[in-house]
């Protein structure tokens, strides 16, 4: 199999095709020399900011030295993102060879626990020193709760997300992230639902670690210069809520044993990069792109728009299954007009026009029959600040766009 065979292959296999359950990618990984008991892991749950705090996390390694693997769930630009070691992504070739070992097992599988096998093989025959490993969705029945060897686990933010999947109460999705909680210190926020955090407590079988919102001086809100404990940082991340899980962070690092040095934390956090997480591509006028796509993640978004005093134009694009109604209204009450656009190769996007229909009761909304329209029809005022929000995959597909029409 080519490149794209072995995609059009593990894409195949969809994420809901099979029953939940560990029995499958467990025999897998027995198959494959039992990857999963050889990684030492920090493994990371939450419904927001996981993706950041893995990124975050990842990068201090990196710049300590260490060969550090990173598994992250889902890809915004390249499928290869999902795998990689010091911030390169796990090769073409190896991607196919990885694939086709996965595929001798003949083990039925989904497209998570697929990709997680391969990623858990790659990395042990790499011999990386530590595993900054995200959880696909949930955390007790995901697969990369096979996991044996964790050096600490980490749960960020709990809101109401995958809700006909893991329960419609935020106790009850606190419950399935605190399945990935072993016998080592756990971090979490202290901007966490008092429903969770209470569950968190209750299933934490280590030492629990809260971020000390008390210790936190916020020195230049726009720049994210922020002083925790007594230590300068800075941001390279925009966005509040990227504060918060630098703390989560910084807890991660100093309570996991590694002695890592304040100056290279410090310096990590000044570097690090996280595609479609506010994501700047123009400053005059404003142009950002974040995959934002649930009611948690609509407030991050809205927060940033209120600071455009009703001039932002916002491109939207969501999930049937995502709560679309709720982010609409948390976010385009703040919005002079929005356009609405089907996200293109996905069987789950909401159509344009019944986007438009929710919007429309938020602010002035028009539908684009593709995303060249909606960047023609959103800079129709020169001055306008454009967000762009909904789904991550509405990031991945528009961000090659971005950087051709503002780079």
């Amino acid at each position: 199999m080519n490149y794209t065979e072995t995609l059009n292959f593990i894409h195949s296999l969809g994420n809901f095709s099979l029953p939940a359950g560990l029995d499958r990618i467990k025999a897998a990984l027995e198959l494959l020399g039992h990857p999963e008991k050889s990684l030492k892991a920090i493994h990371i749950a939450g419904t927001n900011g996981k993706g950041s705090v893995s990124a975050m996390v990842a990068k201090i390694f990196e710049m300590s030295g260490y060969k550090t693997g990173l598994f992250i769930s889902p890809f915004i630009i390249d499928f290869r993102e999902r795998i990689q070691i010091n911030g390169e992504y796990i090769s073409k070739s190896q991607l196919i060879a990885y694939a086709k070992k996965v595929m001798a097992t003949n083990i039925q599988l989904t497209e998570f626990e697929f990709i997680t096998a391969l990623a858990f093989t790659f990395f042990k025959a790499r011999k990386i020193d530590v595993l900054v490993c995200e959880t696909g969705l949930g955390g007790r029945l995901d697969a990369t709760n096979t996991l044996e060897e964790k050096i600490a686990t980490v749960i960020t933010k709990i809101g109401l997300d995958h809700t006909a999947i893991l329960g419609d109460k935020v106790e009850d999705i606190a419950f399935e992230k605190c399945g990935i909680l072993r016998d080592c210190v756990t971090i979490t926020t202290h901007n966490q639902p008092k429903a969770a955090l209470e569950v968190i407590k209750k299933n934490a079988n280590g030492k629990l670690y809260i971020t000390d919102k008390a210790s936190l001086n916020v020195k230049n809100a726009s720049e994210n210069q922020f002083e925790y404990k007594g230590r300068e940082y800075k941001l390279n991340l925009l966005g509040d809520f990227q504060i918060e899980n630098a703390l989560v962070a910084i807890e991660t690092i100093e309570q996991c044993g590694f002695n890592i040095p304040y100056n290279i934390i410090y310096k990590a956090l000044g570097e690090v990069s996280f595609p479609a997480r506010m994501e700047v591509f123009s400053k005059e006028p404003l142009v950002v792109l974040d995959g934002a796509h649930n009611p948690d993640g609509a407030k991050v978004i809205a927060n940033e728009l209120k600071k455009q005093n009703g001039r932002a134009v916002a491109i939207i694009g969501m999930m049937k299954d995502k709560d679309y109604e709720e982010v609409l209204s948390e976010t385009l009450k703040f919005c002079e007009r929005a356009i609405a656009v089907k996200v293109e190769d996905c069987p789950r996007s909401l159509s344009a026009e019944e986007l438009c229909e929710c919007a429309n009761k938020y602010c002035k909304c028009t539908v684009a029959s593709n995303y060249v329209s909606a960047m023609m029809k959103a800079q129709e005022d020169e001055t306008s600040p454009i967000f762009i929000f909904g789904s991550l995959y509405l990031a991945s597909s528009m961000r090659p766009l971005l950087k051709i029409f503002f780079e």
